[in-house]
């Protein structure tokens, strides 16, 4: 496989004037910086609704695309806003955080003035109706709109439970509301792909992400009940979570449903394998998250509060991969790597992931160090979830810093790189280039590290609820010449 490099920098985290990034000229312009610095991957979050404590891994939908990314400045230029209709609506009130409450009560009325002139007769528009995903999730915002957009477990009885005699009643009753909800994924999606496209005519292939769980509060949950492992009134009878380890005393309660893989079997895995082959209609390359999961995944009753009292289950394993050895996909096989991970993984040769962050512990087999690498491999500084590495690295004990900067000097002699350990700034220096110069394929830096930035600009913290969350956006001036031609140099010297 080509030797290539690329950023982490998800749409949300933009520059733009209204609050969010979008996909309108700042994200073109950061595809021409991508160029410039001789990237070839632009690596972003899942592009879904984001859903509970504004996490894009909590959605209401796993197949649609998040309305907030639509650009008012498109908008106008297709005669469907004036500039009057926006210019002066608030949409955050910190420029480099995204105010996801703002956008809700501010951003979604502009886009229904504007859905106002969108001609609905359209014969594409019509024809874009019949894509089952986006009509089903079109449904079920809807009747959250009816309902205050409270969780479907709290809507009236006669709707908590689909059928499709309700569903045409609805799209009849309150067919202007159905249609705009199916308008924000046809707008998506044509300013997706042209986006998509400037990027792949540029040689810069998008990398996306799709989270392994869905929402309890989702249009799956509600529709297909049975895909999970649900009581019987379908309330949650087991959660997806991570056991306690040396980093969490109580584990991790994410609260996901888990999935009824036997059930799942019996027609193939048909719904999971539409799930990743829409996905990869959207993206270039897709990175899985949590993909232990489909070997063993952790399970924990409903009723607990931790993660303390979960047990292990049987995922599908090799049969959901084993028509789908020749697809792009990054396996994020982070934490605890068992036997039936390890096979999984020799079995479907999907490239893993490792993290430079994790690496100089002073532990010569350490499987982050960058002299451990075989080629197959995508390495990260760190990812969405990590601390950004300047503040990782601040926060070190003394002793730790001390093993952390020997291991530093240690590597780069083993790659053959001139070490600086000297201050902070020069030690990232030093472990970005160790990722561009070691034999792994693919290499991905968070814009948070190739800035040098600190904690405050950490993406997620896991596990907790705060809106420093997912808020993170980057500033005007950030993305400069002298960074890219940095950044050029060294692809151009590790072949990348």
């Amino acid at each position: 496989m080509e030797r290539r490099s690329g950023v982490l920098l998800h749409i949300s985290s933009l520059n733009s004037k209204y609050g969010v990034g979008t996909l309108g000229k700042e994200a073109y312009k950061f595809v021409d910086w991508l160029e410039k610095a001789g990237c070839k991957l632009w690596q972003v979050l899942p592009l879904t609704p984001t859903g509970y404590g504004d996490s894009p891994y909590q959605s209401v939908s796993s197949f649609a695309l998040n309305y907030y990314y639509i650009d008012l400045d498109i908008l106008k230029d297709k005669g469907l806003l004036k500039e009057e209709d926006y210019k002066d609506v608030k949409f955050n009130y910190v420029d480099n955080r995204v105010d996801f409450e703002l956008l809700f009560y501010n951003k979604i009325p502009v886009l229904k003035k504007a859905f106002s002139n969108f001609n609905t007769e359209d014969p594409k528009f019509k024809e874009f109706g019949k894509i089952d995903v986006y009509d089903e999730f079109a449904l079920f915002m809807t009747l959250k709109e009816l309902h205050d957009f409270n969780e479907w477990a709290k809507w009236f009885s006669e709707f908590k439970t689909y059928s499709k005699e309700m569903e045409d009643k609805i799209k009849k009753l309150f067919n202007k509301n159905y249609l705009f909800w199916l308008w924000t994924q046809y707008e998506f999606l044509d300013e997706w792909t042209k986006l998509k496209k400037y990027a792949n005519d540029k040689g810069i292939e998008i990398i996306g992400d799709m989270p392994i769980y869905v929402a309890y509060d989702s249009v799956e949950v509600w529709k297909y009940p049975e895909l999970f492992l649900l009581n019987p009134d379908r309330t949650l009878r087991l959660v997806a979570g991570c056991p306690p380890d040396c980093f969490t005393e109580d584990g991790q309660l994410w609260g996901n449903p888990v999935y009824d893989w036997e059930a799942q079997k019996k027609d193939g895995y048909k719904w999971y394998s539409r799930r990743i082959s829409e996905a990869l209609k959207l993206y270039d390359i897709l990175r899985i998250d949590h993909f232990r999961g489909f070997s063993d995944f952790y399970a924990i009753p409903a009723k607990h509060v931790t993660a303390k009292f979960g047990f292990w289950m049987e995922g599908p394993r090799f049969e959901l991969f084993k028509d789908k050895l020749n697809l792009s996909i990054i396996a994020e096989d982070l934490g605890f790597v068992d036997e039936p991970l390890k096979e999984l993984m020799k079995q479907v040769k999907y490239p893993g992931m490792k993290i430079l962050e994790f690496a100089f512990d002073g532990h010569k087999e350490n499987e982050h160090k960058p002299s451990n690498y075989n080629h197959n491999f995508v390495v990260y500084t760190g990812t969405h979830d990590n601390m950004p590495i300047f503040q990782h690295i601040t926060d070190l004990p003394e002793d730790a810093r001390v093993a952390y900067e020997d291991d530093i000097v240690k590597e780069c002699k083993k790659l053959g790189i001139k070490a600086n350990v000297s201050t902070v700034d020069k030690m990232i220096d030093s472990i970005i280039e160790l990722g561009l110069a070691s034999v792994a394929d693919t290499v991905i830096y968070p814009i948070q590290d190739l800035l040098h930035l600190d904690g405050s600009s950490r993406m997620n913290l896991p596990a907790t609820l705060s809106k420093d969350n997912w808020s993170y956006r980057i500033s005007d001036g950030d993305l400069s010449a002298k960074l890219a031609k940095q950044l050029k140099e060294l692809n151009t010297k590790y072949q990348r």
